[in-house]
């Protein structure tokens, strides 16, 4: 890797490549703080042109961003060369994307300029340091749940700290962040809460199945159950592997099973920090399928199933549930099936 350019002196020039929830979010935010460019397909564009730009939730004041640029607004852009005189590129891009991402980036990128993924699953920072070796990449982490509830608007449904990795070069982005109202923390084990946050996912895919808010959902025993059995097929897969995820929360995660396994009134009372969802919380994955948009199945429970083959271990829940999402992703949106929290646990523990 070449000699990292010297810390910007100027007002921020930040890319995000890939204007969905989160590059919205993230762009949107950081707009009067810096001066933000986002890039997406020309119909997610043309979307905020006419709707502009709207953040909610994550406890701060609603926020309306102009989508024509300006001191306090966003630049619109569709072609990854708008990112070629950025000091720092977010890539918020679906995992699949990742690789495509990195080809585009490639030979436009300025000297010195940082890229951070900002994306779930284990491997796309490394796919993005393989494609750019002459740039510092460094991994980024978002805790918490941001769906689109209407034409550009967005909504922070939970809460939770951002997290980077720690570099001298991902400082101007954190103070960015931090100016911005975001809770950022720089961190130097992002493998290991990378770790931790694919647990956190493992949900995402439960919570599609169900059809229900996050809050709603979670608040089921039959649900969490099924979670538990994800997660403690993704444990038994990191350990062998020698993996401890970080903790992120007042629990350990290898205790995480045991927690959502208790009776709901019991789990309300000692997980009232994980019921602190909003009403409007979905996951990602429930939004990709109302969408008729690809999933990311295969970067979260995929990543576990990958990882327990690797050491001769079973995973079939989390087989089970790739299975039914991609009958989900097959049947379009509103068409496919609906599990109760019961159907569900039957299903993935009828196949164990």
């Amino acid at each position: 890797m070449s000699q990292p350019a010297p810390l910007p002196h100027h007002r921020l020039r930040i890319a995000v490549l890939g204007a969905g929830s989160i590059g919205c979010h993230l762009g949107g935010s950081l707009a009067g703080i810096a001066d933000v460019t986002l890039i997406g397909r020309p119909a997610a564009m043309d979307t905020l042109r006419e709707h502009g730009l709207s953040l909610t939730g994550g406890g701060r004041p609603a926020l309306r961003v102009a989508t024509s640029g300006g001191p306090t607004g966003v630049r619109l852009a569709t072609s990854p060369d708008a990112a070629a005189d950025a000091d720092c590129v977010l890539v918020t891009v679906k995992s699949a994307g990742t690789a495509e991402a990195a080809r585009q980036l490639a030979p436009r990128l300025a000297p010195g300029a940082v890229v951070v993924s900002f994306q779930n699953g284990l491997r796309n920072t490394h796919a993005l340091r393989s494609a750019l070796a002459e740039h510092p990449v460094l991994a980024g982490m978002v805790p918490y749940n941001v769906v689109r509830t209407a034409p550009g608007a967005f909504h922070q449904g939970s809460a939770g700290t951002l997290m980077v990795e720690a570099a001298e070069r991902a400082e101007p982005l954190i103070a960015a962040l931090a100016t911005a109202g975001l809770r950022v923390e720089a961190r130097h084990d992002m493998r290991e809460v990378q770790c931790a946050k694919l647990l956190m996912n493992l949900n995402n895919a439960i919570n599609a199945l169900s059809g229900l808010p996050l809050r709603d959902q979670l608040g089921q025993r039959a649900y969490r159950e099924c979670l538990a059995l994800s997660q403690s097929e993704a444990l038994a897969a990191y350990e062998a592997e020698g993996i401890q995820p970080a903790r992120l929360g007042p629990i350990p995660a290898r205790l995480t099973p045991r927690l959502l396994r208790l009776p709901d009134g019991i789990f309300r009372r000692v997980a009232a920090a994980t019921l602190a969802i909003d009403a409007q919380a979905r996951s990602s994955t429930w939004e990709d399928l109302q969408r008729g948009r690809p999933t990311e199945i295969d970067s979260l429970q995929g990543e576990v199933v990958t990882l327990a083959a690797r050491h001769a271990l079973p995973a079939p829940v989390n087989a089970e549930l790739i299975s039914l999402v991609r009958r989900m992703e097959a049947a379009g949106p509103g068409a496919a099936r609906r599990w109760s929290g019961g159907e569900l646990l039957a299903k993935v523990t009828t196949i164990r």
